[in-house]
């Protein structure tokens, strides 16, 4: 029964409102007063249910208006936390970056210190080389041939 009303596109409430205003009608066509009256009637009650549309149209777009704030304000909160929160990553990606730069930079300072030491020894074992060279050449006594 609920899948014929919701494909006919009337549920109960409009059901509802229909033999309210069929009900309406046929009260008014019966009551025991004259044309004049009654059609003064019939649009008094059409204005008056007129008037009653366009309240509850009214109160409608006040009500959409209100939740339409209350999502922008909320989708504006969210926005202003994923800002936080990127700009906390943000902030800890920088950090992290010059750490290790600041590491990179040690490293390199040590292998540069490195390498000079390993030159100064290098020259100074060359040096001692060729002082020892020396020596052993000059001191060393001339072979005779014979």
């Amino acid at each position: 029964m609920a899948d014929n009303e919701n494909e006919s596109g009337m549920g109960g409430f409009g059901w509802f409102l229909a033999g309210l205003g069929i009900g309406a009608l046929v009260g008014v066509l019966y009551a025991p007063k004259s044309g004049k009256e009654t059609r003064e009637d019939i649009v008094a009650k059409s204005l008056e249910a007129r008037d009653k549309a366009n309240a509850l149209y009214n109160q409608g777009v006040e009500q959409a208006t209100q939740l339409v704030q209350q999502g922008k304000e909320t989708v504006t909160q969210y926005v202003g936390k994923g800002k936080e929160v990127a700009g906390q990553y943000v902030d800890k990606g920088k950090e992290y970056y010059d750490k290790g730069r600041t590491q990179w930079t040690q490293y390199v300072d040590k292998g540069k210190d490195l390498i000079q030491t390993q030159a100064e020894a290098v020259s100074a074992a060359v040096e001692a080389g060729k002082d020892a060279y020396i020596k052993t050449t000059t001191e060393a006594e001339p072979v005779e041939n014979s």
